[in-house]
């Protein structure tokens, strides 16, 4: 009789562990299922933060269309080497100073649109700055006006600005475009056009919106065969030309 009291006993020990939860082998419920979670929290690698990605860049604009003698009754007249038949107005996406996304105009001379297209995609993917981008009949056909507006301009229908003999510039063809000229300022016979560049006349502080060897800016129209005029004796930074003029 004392042997089954004794299992007796155990018997009843063991089964009051069992009731408690904490018999041997069992796990605790609470602590199995790791910390609550809020009612619609996300869990797992499903719900993850997201980065957020802000808001998307507008596309590269890129809008070429006729131009009539009356779109440049200021940078045009009878006897200019082109006509305004053979002109286009391209209209271009490019960043501004400000950081932000604008589109301008340019006019050019038909064979060179391609170029213009490629040459401001280029900038515009490299947010390479642009003050602001307008025909020069904004200005009343004037290049100082424009340049001293720090105006990215391509038509107008003048003589070169040289010290040698006047002939036509290639802007006066429509093939030469001028990019920031407060930026890139033209040194010539001791002047900085326009006067507000010589703060940019020490090329080796680089800043943005300038021409610089192997540059952003020189790359792109080099990409598509342009000319710089940084290199010439008298540097005309701002200058671009299909010819080299």
């Amino acid at each position: 009789m004392k042997r089954w009291s004794r299992f007796g006993v155990l018997a009843a020990l063991l089964a009051a562990l069992a009731i408690s939860g904490c018999a041997p082998g069992t796990a605790d419920p609470d602590r199995a299922a790791g910390p609550p979670t809020s009612p619609g929290q996300p869990t797992g690698q499903a719900g993850a933060p997201q980065p957020s990605t802000g808001p998307a860049v507008p596309p590269f604009v890129d809008d070429v269309s006729p131009v009539t003698a009356g779109d440049v009754s200021r940078s045009w007249r009878p006897g200019c080497p082109v006509g305004p038949e053979q002109l286009r107005r391209v209209r271009l996406g490019y960043w501004g100073f400000d950081g932000q996304p604008h589109v301008g105009t340019i006019i050019v001379h038909r064979t060179v649109t391609a170029d213009v297209i490629t040459i401001f995609a280029a900038l515009y993917r490299e947010r390479f700055p642009i003050r602001r981008m307008e025909p020069v009949d904004r200005y009343d056909g004037s290049d100082d006006a424009s340049m001293a507006a720090d105006n990215t301009s391509g038509f107008n229908c003048r003589k070169v600005v040289s010290t040698g003999p006047s002939k036509w510039s290639v802007h006066a063809y429509g093939q030469a475009i001028d990019v920031n000229p407060v930026e890139n300022p033209y040194l010539v016979a001791g002047r900085v056009l326009p006067p507000a560049g010589s703060a940019y006349r020490d090329r080796s502080d680089e800043r943005a919106g300038m021409a610089v060897p192997d540059g952003v800016l020189v790359e792109a129209f080099a990409s598509v065969g342009w000319h710089w005029g940084g290199g010439w004796k008298s540097p005309d930074y701002q200058h671009f030309s299909r010819t080299g003029g």
